[in-house]
C-alpha cells in the first residue's frame, strides 16, 4: 500500500491502536471504575453536592506564601479539563460519533465523578511538600508511598508527562491555530499558524517560568471569566431557539440508544465517541486533576476530592453542554451545511449562523484562552511528575520547559487526525495505570470518606488525622506537627467567621 506522506502513514496506525485500546480495554475499566466506586461511596457524588460549595471557598490552613488555596487548586485542574476539547471535541464527537455522544458524556460524567474522588482525596492523603513549600503529589507519588512501587510511580509520571506535554499540548496548539482558518483560508501553508505558534508559546512561556503559584493565580482570573462567557453565550443560543430543542434532544436519545450503530461501528459509534470526548473533557479517572488536587492546602483530604468531583461537572454538565446545544441547534436549523463540518469549523459556522461576526470573533477569542489555560495547566502537572522522577533539578527543569514550549510551537503545525490520534492514545496509556492504582488503594479514599462523614456529624470542620486510620501507609504531609499546626490554623479561621458574625 502506497502512502501519499508520512503524516498520513502515522495517522493510519495512530487510528488502529487508538481503536483498540478504547475498544477492548479502556472503555470496560473506564465504566467498571465509575461503577464500582459509586456503589462503594454510596454516590458521594450525589451525596455531598452542598459540600462540594461549601468547600471551594475554604481559606488555605498553610500560611506560607507559595501554597494554594481549595479554589486555586481547583481552577488549575478546571483549566486543564476546559480546553479546545470542550468546543472542537464535542463538536468532532458530534460530526462523527452522532447527537448520541452528548448523552453518553453526561453518563460518563455522572459516574466517572466517583473516581475523580477517589483519586483526588488519594492525592491529597499522600502529598508532599516540595523544598519551596508547595504542596506536590498526584498519582505517582499515591503510588509509591500507598502501594510501595516506585516503579509503577515512575511509569505513571512518564506517561502523564508523554501525554500532557506532547499529546495535549500538542492538540491544544492546534486547536488554537485552527480557529484562523475562517479568517485566513489554509492557514496552515500561508505562516499564519506559524505566526500563531510564536505568539501562544511566548505567552505560555511568560508563566511557566513562574512556577506553580503563577499558574494558580492566572488560572483563578482567567478559567471563570472565560467558562462564564461561554456558559452565558450557550444559554443565550438555546433560550433564543426553544422551540427547537425537542427535536435536538429527540436526535440526541435516538442516537444514544441505536444499538445497530454502536455494535456496527462501535469505534465511531455515539457510545465510543461520548466516552473519548467526554474522558478527555472531563479527565475524571484520567490521574491528571490529583496532581492539581495535591497542591491545595487544606484541613482534609475529603474537601478537595469533593472540591474536584466539583470540576467535573462543571466541565461536562455545563461547559461541554453549551458546546453540544450551540452544534446541536444548528443541526437541527440547517443541517445542510452543518453535514460537511467538522471540528473547530463546525462550531465556528454555528455561532455565525447565530450571532454574525461577532460569534465567529468570540469564538476565535474563547479558544486562545482555553488553550492558553489547558497549556499551562498542563505544564503544572507535566513538572509535578518530572520532579517525582529526578527530583529538584533546575537545570533539568530549565531544559524541560524550553521542551515543551517547543511542542506547542509544532503542535500550531500540526493536522487534525493525527493530533487527536496521538492525544488519545498517551491519554489511554495514563488512564489505564491510575486505574489500577486507584482500584487497588480506594479503601484508604473511603476511610477518609467515613472519617469526614463522621466529624461532620458531630457539627465540627473535618480535621484529619492520619492516625485515625488504622493500618494507613505513612503519608509524609499527615504527621502530629502537621496535625496540629492544622487545628491551629482551623481554630483561627473559626473565631474569625465568629467575629464577622
Amino acid at each position: 500500500m502506497e502512502f501519499t506522506s508520512i503524516n498520513s502513514f502515522l495517522v493510519l496506525i495512530t487510528s488502529d491502536i487508538d481503536n483498540f485500546m478504547y475498544t477492548y480495554i479502556l472503555v470496560a475499566l473506564l465504566v467498571f471504575t465509575g461503577i464500582y466506586f459509586t456503589i462503594r461511596t454510596r454516590g458521594v457524588q450525589f451525596r455531598y453536592i452542598k459540600d462540594m460549595f461549601s468547600q471551594l471557598f475554604e481559606k488555605k490552613v498553610d500560611k506560607g506564601g507559595k501554597t494554594i488555596s481549595s479554589f486555586q487548586a481547583m481552577m488549575v485542574s478546571t483549566g486543564s479539563r476546559v480546553g479546545t476539547g470542550n468546543i472542537a471535541g464535542i463538536a468532532t464527537a458530534l460530526a462523527i460519533g452522532g447527537p448520541g455522544a452528548l448523552f453518553w458524556m453526561w453518563v460518563m460524567a455522572l459516574v466517572g465523578a466517583a473516581s475523580a474522588f477517589i483519586e483526588s482525596t488519594l492525592a491529597q492523603i499522600w502529598k508532599v511538600r516540595a523544598g519551596d513549600g508547595q504542596f506536590r503529589g498526584g498519582p505517582a507519588y499515591y503510588i509509591q508511598q500507598g502501594l510501595g512501587k516506585r516503579w509503577m510511580g515512575i511509569l505513571f509520571a512518564i506517561s502523564l508527562i508523554a501525554c500532557f506535554a506532547i499529546g495535549f499540548n500538542e492538540l491544544q496548539a492546534y486547536n488554537a491555530a485552527s480557529a484562523l482558518e475562517y479568517y485566513i483560508p489554509d492557514y496552515a501553508t500561508n505562516g499564519a499558524a506559524v505566526v500563531m505558534g510564536i505568539v501562544l508559546t511566548a505567552f505560555t512561556g511568560l508563566v511557566i517560568f513562574g512556577g506553580a503559584h503563577r499558574i494558580s493565580v492566572i488560572n483563578s482570573w482567567v478559567v471563570p471569566i472565560m467558562a462564564l462567557a461561554y456558559i452565558g453565550l450557550g444559554v443565550f443560543v438555546t433560550i433564543t431557539h426553544l422551540y427547537l430543542l425537542p427535536e435536538a434532544f429527540g436526535m440526541v436519545f435516538q442516537s444514544a440508544f441505536d444499538f445497530t450503530a454502536i455494535f456496527g461501528g462501535f469505534a465511531g459509534s455515539a457510545l465510543m465517541l461520548g466516552i473519548k470526548r467526554g474522558l478527555f473533557s472531563n479527565e475524571a479517572g484520567m490521574g491528571s486533576a490529583p496532581n492539581a488536587a495535591a497542591s491545595a492546602s487544606v484541613s482534609h483530604p475529603a474537601k478537595q476530592g469533593l472540591v474536584q468531583t466539583l470540576s467535573v461537572y462543571i466541565d461536562t454538565l455545563f461547559i461541554c453542554t453549551c458546546s453540544a446545544m450551540i452544534v446541536l441547534v444548528f443541526m437541527v436549523q440547517d443541517p445542510q451545511t452543518a453535514a460537511g463540518l467538522n471540528g473547530m469549523p463546525l462550531v465556528q459556522m454555528a455561532l455565525h449562523h447565530f450571532a454574525g461576526d461577532f460569534g465567529i470573533g468570540f469564538i476565535t477569542i474563547a479558544v486562545f484562552l482555553f488553550a492558553y489555560t489547558s497549556l499551562i495547566g498542563n505544564y503544572f502537572y507535566a513538572e509535578s511528575n518530572l520532579k517525582f522522577i529526578v527530583g529538584e533539578r533546575k537545570g533539568v527543569v530549565f531544559w524541560f520547559r524550553v521542551a515543551c514550549l517547543a511542542i506547542v510551537f509544532i503542535g500550531c503545525l500540526s493536522s487534525f487526525d493525527l493530533a487527536w490520534n496521538v492525544a488519545d492514545i498517551l491519554m489511554g496509556f495514563m488512564c489505564i495505570i491510575n486505574l489500577i492504582a486507584i482500584l487497588l488503594l480506594g479503601k484508604w479514599a473511603l476511610k477518609c470518606m467515613d472519617d469526614y462523614a463522621r466529624q461532620r456529624k458531630e457539627g465540627v470542620d473535618p480535621i484529619f488525622h492520619a492516625s485515625s486510620i488504622p493500618g494507613l501507609p505513612k503519608c509524609e504531609c499527615w504527621s502530629d506537627e502537621f496535625d496540629v499546626h492544622i487545628e491551629q490554623a482551623v481554630a483561627e479561621q473559626a473565631v474569625a467567621k465568629q467575629e464577622e458574625r
